[in-house]
């Protein structure tokens, strides 16, 4: 795909440094300013961007963005042909790719014209601790030039005002106290207005400001701790998928889907397959929503050569940068992911993802890291990875048609993996294809009783074990897939609301099952039901 636009300079550019930055593109870009080749980036779904004062004009700027949206072996999604089946295995689906979802090309996010000061802020990391009642927030502070400035940090919010004052030259670090702060959480996502300005000779010449929450995230034996209190996950997987935009960002969507989440009581969900819009971050900041924040590390696989996953690592490794640089100052992003459903048996794949493992904590030692597998207690990893994550379909993709064993053997699986790997356990993946208003009685499958029993029993199972700390139901929404015979439509029908956003059956299953639950508790199993005589024993003392 080629893109095209033409631009004049909305401001004067002679002392600022002006760059192009990208929001998304996927897959490989290529970029012409009047002319002038400023570079590639390979990767979709996280920003990039290119100085472009060299080759800018006042008037009549020529943009040319080239687009390649063609998969390949060494691609993080990998291509089909490195898929793991073998040369053998017929096409399943088209476009054949090895992954579930459709492969969108193109520009999918906004492309914006920045212009920044000489010696301005170029990095702001900010990381936050709880000491009593009070909250401590770290922030660390990095420009691209060494003489000394000074730093003015202010600190607002809920009736506190805290300052701050250093000199600086490349970096610099201070931390500031905040008495009886209001911490954030999904029951109330209180943030605060962090403000730097930078001076030099007594004038200011660059000022940021940054909402931040000031809240902790821990796992602590079987737990998962936010602000050193248990926490129950409950959401979903998601796609950023919807009629004609494909995958472009729309406000209006994501205000929809953060709507019907809220109505069925969800409090998470995690970035599937790949890194969501900054816009839809920081919606989750706002409203409370926990995300586990993952790289487009779908479906890799380890059996094509040392030189192609050596490739694969280095990609990967750039998109875990990439990721951790864009998100590491929301309060939303509890947990990173690098890795779904991994070919972990074609080999030896631990170095792998313990390298990941390590780099992600030498970037942030402050949020657990996760990758998430279909192998069960056969996933090595799971041995140095904080939290275990877990798809599963019994009653789908086996058992079909049978609810009761399927639920029987998911019980058993959680009990077994637990005893090998005792960690927190999210089950981050669990379903049926569902299509609207098909209907059965008994539930059969593909029909909206079906979707929605199953689920009812999934949630059963994971409520009866005190170490499972998520549960997201795949899918919120129907989403665009290649054409083949499991795909009906070309969608995949596992979404409890239609792609244009309708409920199904299972909507109102699941608003029953959570919208009664506080969103931060205790991981208890549930209680059993009291008797007759018990609950007007409990009428009589509450009268």
């Amino acid at each position: 795909a080629w893109y095209q636009t033409r631009f004049a300079m909305p401001w004067d550019g002679d002392s600022h440094q002006v760059s192009l930055r990208f929001g998304s593109v996927n897959y490989l870009a290529d970029v012409w300013l009047n002319g002038a080749y400023l570079g590639q980036h390979v990767g979709g779904h996280l920003p990039f961007n290119f100085e472009i004062g060299a080759h800018l004009r006042p008037e009549a700027n020529l943009l040319v963005l080239r687009v390649d949206g063609r998969l390949a072996p060494t691609q993080v999604p990998p291509g089909r042909e490195s898929s793991g089946y073998g040369s053998w295995d017929p096409p399943r689906q088209y476009p054949d790719v090895s992954f579930d979802y459709f492969p969108y090309c193109g520009i999918q996010r906004p492309v914006q014209l920045v212009s920044t000061a000489p010696g301005a802020l170029a990095d702001l990391t900010v990381v936050t601790e709880i000491a009593g009642a009070d909250g401590m927030v770290h922030v660390s502070l990095k420009r691209a030039a060494a003489d000394d400035v000074i730093a003015r940090l202010t600190l607002r919010g809920h009736g506190a005002e805290v300052r701050g004052e250093l000199t600086m030259g490349e970096q610099a670090e201070t931390t500031l106290r905040v008495s009886q702060a209001a911490f954030w959480s999904p029951a109330a996502p209180h943030r605060y207005e962090l403000t730097v300005e930078l001076l030099r000779d007594g004038l200011p010449f660059d000022r940021y400001s940054l909402p931040i929450g000031i809240r902790t995230i821990a796992v602590e034996g079987d737990q998962l701790l936010l602000n050193g209190e248990p926490i129950m996950l409950r959401g979903f997987g998601r796609h950023e998928d919807f009629p004609v935009l494909g995958r472009g960002f729309h406000a209006a969507v994501a205000v929809k889907d953060y709507g019907l989440m809220q109505w069925l009581g969800a409090n998470s969900f995690r970035t599937t397959h790949y890194p969501y819009a900054e816009e839809t971050l920081e919606l989750a900041d706002r409203l409370g929503f926990l995300v586990i924040d993952e790289i487009p590390a779908v479906g890799l696989c380890f059996d094509d050569g040392e030189a192609n996953i050596a490739e694969r690592l280095r990609m990967c490794e750039q998109q875990t940068h990439e990721l951790v640089q864009r998100d590491k100052n929301h309060p939303s992003v509890i947990m990173w992911c690098l890795a779904n459903e991994p070919r972990s048996y074609q080999g030896d794949v631990v170095p792998f993802f313990r390298t990941l493992y390590d780099l992600t904590k030498r970037l942030d030692p402050t949020r657990p890291a996760t990758l998430v597998s279909d192998l069960g207690v056969l996933e090595e990893s799971f041995a140095f990875y904080d939290v275990v994550c877990m798809n599963r379909y019994y009653g789908w993709y086996t058992e079909q048609g049978r609810l009761e064993t399927g639920a029987a053997r998911l019980a058993e699986e959680l009990d077994a993996i637990y005893a090998r790997f005792p960690k927190p356990l999210i089950l981050t993946e669990f379903g049926a294809d569902a299509i609207a208003g098909m209907h059965a009685q008994p539930p059969e499958m593909w029909s909206e009783e079906y979707q929605a029993e199953l689920i009812r029993r999934y949630i059963a199972v994971l409520n009866s074990k005190p170490y499972v700390v998520g549960q997201h139901v795949w899918n919120l929404c129907d989403f665009k897939t290649g054409q083949g015979v499991m795909r009906a439509g070309g969608l995949n029908h596992k979404g409890i609301f239609t792609r244009d956003r309708r409920p199904k059956l299972a909507a109102h299953v699941l608003r029953e099952l959570w919208s009664i639950r506080p969103k931060t508790e205790d991981r208890r199993p549930e209680p059993a039901a009291p008797s007759n005589a018990e609950a007007q024993r409990a009428r009589d003392a509450e009268t």
